[in-house]
């Protein structure tokens, strides 16, 4: 009987710093604007490949949704596009490559041109850059521990790093919200 209540109370307690974390979210953008906050899509910006992923409606989870095979500046912003209808935003977190040290350097620059011709090309998108230091080495031994071949873990390798991204931006926001939340 007493662990139940705990276990009640536990849940309880549980569900209002979610709820809490959800309700700020869905009214306090990142940057602070007001208003109904929609699903985020984070990318994983490669040479080849586009790793997307996407989160929840309530922002707290993220999920995987595909990589894209880079062909061509407007078809890869084509694709994103229709990405940013279908899970309804027009925000992207994308994953900043930024040295062991903190630094930033070529990759860097080439991550931050691709976010410059996103917003010229699909106007009114927004950026959010995100440290994305150790995402893919997270996302292989994830996919390790999985059990995923390695010929299939190739194929989803860039999208996990997005997931990972996401889920490091997503959990930043809660912190914060949950932190501003407490100072109420």
């Amino acid at each position: 009987d007493e662990l139940q209540r705990s276990a009640q109370q536990g849940a309880k307690t549980g569900a209002r710093r979610a709820f809490g974390r959800t309700r700020a979210f869905l009214y306090r953008g990142a940057s602070g604007e007001e208003g109904v906050k929609k699903r985020v899509l984070a990318l994983d910006v490669g040479d080849r490949t586009i790793g997307v992923a996407a989160s929840d409606a309530l922002g707290l989870t993220a999920q995987g949704v595909e990589t894209i095979r880079r062909k061509s500046w407007d078809k890869d912003f084509s694709r994103l596009k229709e990405l940013m209808g279908l899970y309804e935003t027009d925000t992207f977190v994308i994953g900043l490559p930024k040295n062991m040290n903190g630094t930033q350097g070529e990759r860097c620059d080439i991550v931050r041109d691709f976010a410059e011709r996103l917003q010229k090309k699909i106007k009114g998108s927004q950026v959010v850059f995100w440290d994305e230091r150790l995402s893919t080495v997270a996302a292989e031994r994830s996919l390790i521990a999985a059990d995923v071949s390695r010929a299939k873990r190739r194929k989803v390798i860039d999208k996990m790093a997005a997931v990972f991204i996401l889920q490091g931006y997503l959990d930043n926001i809660g912190m914060r919200m949950d932190a501003f939340s407490e100072e109420k």
